[in-house]
């Protein structure tokens, strides 16, 4: 004899139960605040990362110091990277320049952007220098003498650049570090 099947009664009792799913619209919805998030953040991510002015100019020191090191080894000469404090520029002179291409060096001197500042040069001979001028050579040898470069700007924000002679390696902190040129 059959059993009688009831067609009266409640199916999800007979399924056996699953674990919650997330819906469509819940997920659409996440995923939406998380591309507005984005949207709003990477921007401002970006202008800091890209533009701030402190780490573009140590960029642009540190390529200067290895583009001067380069040059004095394919032109075998010294070469001399200038900076003046006082008027917040840098230009490069080399050994038997003369007294036009040396003023027209002078005039043609780079400076520092917006806020940014020479706050002073150490290097092993003269100690360090926030007046004045400084001078750090390049040989034809490709070296460099020890110096340390500090920048900032007037918020008290500093980096510094140190060119480390033999080696020929080019270090920097986010932070205004005192280094021992002796």
């Amino acid at each position: 004899m059959m059993t009688p099947i009831s067609i009266v009664g409640n199916r999800s009792s007979a399924l056996p139960k699953s674990p919650r799913a997330y819906t469509l619209i819940e997920l659409t919805v996440v995923i939406f605040m998380i591309g507005l998030m984005l949207a709003l953040t990477i921007p401002r991510i970006q202008h800091n990362l890209l533009s701030d002015d402190l780490k573009a100019s140590t960029r642009r020191m540190i390529a200067m110091v290895r583009n001067l090191k380069d040059m004095a080894v394919r032109d075998q000469k010294v070469y001399r990277l200038h900076f003046d404090m006082e008027s917040n520029q840098f230009w490069v002179e080399w050994d038997k320049i003369t007294l036009e291409e040396q003023e027209e060096a002078r005039e043609n001197a780079s400076g520092l952007p917006g806020e940014i500042r020479i706050l002073d040069i150490c290097r092993r001979q003269t100690g360090k220098k926030d007046m004045g001028d400084a001078v750090i050579h390049f040989t034809p040898r490709g070296y460099v003498e020890y110096a340390v470069i500090h920048l900032g700007t007037d918020e008290e924000r500093a980096h510094t650049i140190v060119l480390s002679p033999f080696v020929g390696t080019i270090k920097t902190h986010d932070t205004y570090v005192e280094i021992d040129t002796m």
